[in-house]
């Protein structure tokens, strides 16, 4: 499942919170992985280079990963509502009051719902996951004209044969087929 970007604007907008719009944006922003997202520390973020070191992604590799700064300005602003000292997106705890103190980051439980609950208000119907918004990423950039080579080292895949999927599922592609036809 591929979002357009305007389901994706449509989502990041409608979420509850800046904790939940903070995620999402560099979720999508970035191409992140769930557990990539919600683990990222403080000390990850480099402002001044515009990137995000990715510790441990999938097989145990890192990767840094550039961040448009309109991502990386709304990740300040939610990081000033909470100022941990390590975590980026830290647990809120039951009394939402915990994410200054918490040593452990937000619950994917936490996340899937208030995903769950925003495309439910906006009646978008598609089987809508986080990884949804990590291949949307991958084929909006493909669209948009980003090497795939590029595309390959932001997603931090190994081989080049996983990234050219999204070749077969980008817009552009489909259209350029039928004008040749």
């Amino acid at each position: 499942v591929v979002l357009n970007i305007d389901e994706v604007r449509a989502i990041l907008r409608n979420l509850p919170n800046l904790a939940n719009r903070a995620f999402f944006t560099l979720v999508y922003a970035c191409g992140l992985r769930l557990g990539e997202a919600l683990n990222l520390h403080v000390a990850d973020v480099d402002g001044r280079r515009k990137c995000i070191h990715v510790h441990c992604g999938k097989g145990a590799k890192d990767r840094y990963v550039p961040v448009a700064e309109s991502a990386l300005s709304l990740l300040r602003e939610y990081y000033k509502t909470h100022r941990n000292p390590r975590l980026i997106f830290p647990a809120h705890g039951h009394s939402g009051q915990g994410a200054a103190t918490a040593d452990h980051p937000a619950s994917e439980t936490t996340v899937h719902g208030a995903l769950r609950r925003t495309l439910r208000r906006l009646g978008i119907r598609k089987q809508v996951r986080v990884h949804t918004f990590r291949h949307s990423y991958a084929t909006h950039m493909i669209e948009a004209g980003v090497p795939v080579r590029h595309v390959q080292e932001c997603l931090g895949h190994e081989s080049l044969a996983s990234t050219m999927i999204y070749l077969h599922i980008t817009s552009h592609g489909k259209e350029d087929s039928r004008r040749r036809m």
